[in-house]
């Protein structure tokens, strides 16, 4: 490629003789992006962190296959539905040194690992003003700790990479997790007192608030009670955030409405997840970190026409619109994905839920627990087909020999998976029906990465954790009480008890598998609560191993194996 060297230098050299022989000789290309021209402006470096936020949002939602959905898959909440190792139905086929996952992973947190570097190391030689850089280096910090947080409960300790690599290393060595966890902390705490207040970022933009919640995190697992109790009170004392107590947005004064199941009153819960209220800057006081997606729109993510970007819907909903058999061993269903309750959707039945969230954890108070009422968490499908005598019968009272012959065929699902009624027009065959073709398969919503009800949650562990009982259980009773479901007691607190109740609320939008490991209760969990991997789960999946790839390019030193993996 034709390179062009600045003549500026070279006059100057024979106009006087104090010119800098090194500067004379160094060559800034003018026709094509490089480093060197690539982080000067202050347009240059917004792009540059456009692309982080980028990256963040692709490794949680931008592919159709497992990779977007392996922090829920294999858990204590979720399994492969159709009972396939091919979508983490087995641990001993997916959590080895060889699998792409694993590789995928560490290759693309790497990733913005790297690029926050860049960014930090090139902006001292930039036009930005003191401020502008010191705004610049605490988001970059913050998605390096974020990154360095899914690596580190992964894989524990990582290699710590700091600086930017300008050329191939092959020399690696890994920190200890310690290490790494004082950094993540380091970091996030440059991040949450640099970045700006929450009321000042535009939706989708990382505040202070999402640095400290991430920093109390951290501060949890280095067993610093007192200051990840602060940190985190930061977030909850902050007057720009509240609990949604009330019903708001799109739908406030509307109820959910099914043509075949019969579903209570709409409630702020079920109001978080309508299609565009899930911002701040449509009154949601609780949304504190919110990825964004738009329809149609250059760099969005979602089509109108369909697609497989952020394709939640088609993963975890149930797919009895297809060949479901009634009793009689007849059509039971129309055939044709429903943009309704009933339905759910384009469902594909990849990922199902285990029997402990959906029914243990609603135990103690299945008839109060607003997140368990029929509109938020979908327990029966109605048979719809005209022809057949069980039309508008319950599947559940009434079973299809498809569901007992193949399970996953049908299975509740939760409604924030879907947008009952408000797919694109597009995707419609009948908007009279609700019937949708077949490509559908996103979830036509932006998506909380971080909501309050964590940071209480978080917070609450922390007192636990501190020997602090009731202060955890008040906590946890915030988001208990906005849910109507009954107060837990001091006594009653532990680390399930917890873990239980962000079960219930947080549910595919907390990485379920990343609080696991951080909790160091994976294994315990899935051997307990997940009927297909809890037999074939081992101790050391605790973490995963580093990808063979990594350690056989690393020719100038050792990245040592995790235990238990060759």
């Amino acid at each position: 490629m034709k390179r062009k060297i600045i003549a500026f230098c070279t006059a100057a050299f024979f106009l006087c003789s104090s010119c800098d022989e090194n500067k004379l000789l160094e060559e800034v290309p003018l026709d094509f992006y490089s480093p060197e021209n690539s982080y000067v402006t202050q347009a240059n470096f917004e792009s540059a962190l456009t692309d982080l936020y980028a990256r963040v949002r692709s490794i949680h939602y931008g592919t159709n296959d497992y990779n977007n959905f392996v922090h829920f898959l294999a858990t204590d909440i979720a399994k492969s539905a159709r009972g396939t190792p091919d979508r983490f139905g087995d641990y001993d086929v997916f959590v080895v040194p060889t699998h792409a996952m694993v590789r995928f992973h560490w290759v693309e947190w790497y990733k913005v690992v790297s690029n926050a570097n860049t960014i930090i190391s090139r902006l001292d030689q930039s036009e930005l003003t003191v401020d502008q850089k010191l705004l610049m280096e605490a988001e970059a910090r913050f998605f390096r700790a974020f990154a360095y947080r899914y690596l580190v409960y992964l894989y524990g300790g990582v290699p710590l990479i700091l600086e930017e690599v300008t050329s191939p290393r092959t020399d690696f060595t890994r920190a200890s997790r310690e290490d790494v966890l004082n950094q993540i902390a380091d970091d996030m705490t440059f991040a949450s007192q640099n970045l700006p207040a929450i009321n000042n970022v535009t939706d989708g933009r990382v505040s202070d608030l999402v640095a400290y919640h991430f920093l109390s995190e951290t501060l949890v697992s280095l067993n610093r009670y007192d200051e990840a109790i602060s940190a985190a009170s930061k977030i909850i004392d902050d007057p720009n955030t509240a609990l949604m107590t009330q019903r708001f947005g799109t739908k406030a004064n509307m109820d959910p409405h099914d043509d075949y199941l019969k579903l209570g009153p709409g409630d702020p819960f079920w109001d978080l997840f309508q299609r565009g209220n899930q911002n701040r800057s449509t009154g949601n006081r609780e949304a504190l970190w919110v990825i964004q997606m738009e329809v149609d729109v250059i760099g969005g993510g979602l089509q109108s026409s369909g697609g497989n970007f952020n394709a939640l819907e088609r993963w975890a909903g149930p797919v009895a619109f297809l060949t479901f058999l009634d009793p009689d061993n007849k059509e039971g269903s129309i055939g044709l994905p429903q943009s309704n309750y009933n339905c759910g959707g384009r469902g594909a039945s990849f990922i199902m839920n285990t029997s402990y969230f959906l029914n243990d954890v609603w135990m103690s108070d299945w008839d109060n627990d607003i997140r368990n009422a029929p509109h938020n968490m979908v327990r029966d499908f109605i048979y719809t087909n005209p022809s057949s005598r069980w039309k508008d019968s319950s599947s559940v009272k009434y079973p299809s020999p498809t569901r007992i012959a193949q399970e996953w065929r049908w299975y509740p699902y939760l409604s924030k998976i879907t947008t009952p009624g408000d797919h694109p027009d597009n995707l419609f065959i009948s908007k009279e029906d609700l019937t949708l073709n077949a490509s559908a398969a996103s979830t036509y919503r932006d998506m909380y990465l971080l909501r309050l009800p964590e940071t209480y949650l978080l917070r609450a562990e922390a007192y636990w954790r501190k020997g602090d009982l009731a202060s955890a259980a008040a906590d946890i009773n915030v988001v208990r009480n906005r849910a109507k479901a009954k107060p837990v007691t001091p006594d009653e607190v532990n680390l399930d008890y917890i873990l239980d109740e962000r079960a219930r609320e947080l549910i595919y939008e907390e990485q379920r598998r990343i609080t696991l490991h951080r909790t160091n209760t994976l294994v315990e969990r899935v051997r307990k609560y997940n009927d297909m991997n809890g037999d074939e789960i081992k101790d050391h999946h605790d973490l995963w191993p580093i990808p063979y790839s990594e350690i056989e390019a690393n020719v100038d030193a050792v990245i040592e194996q995790n235990p238990g993996y060759n």
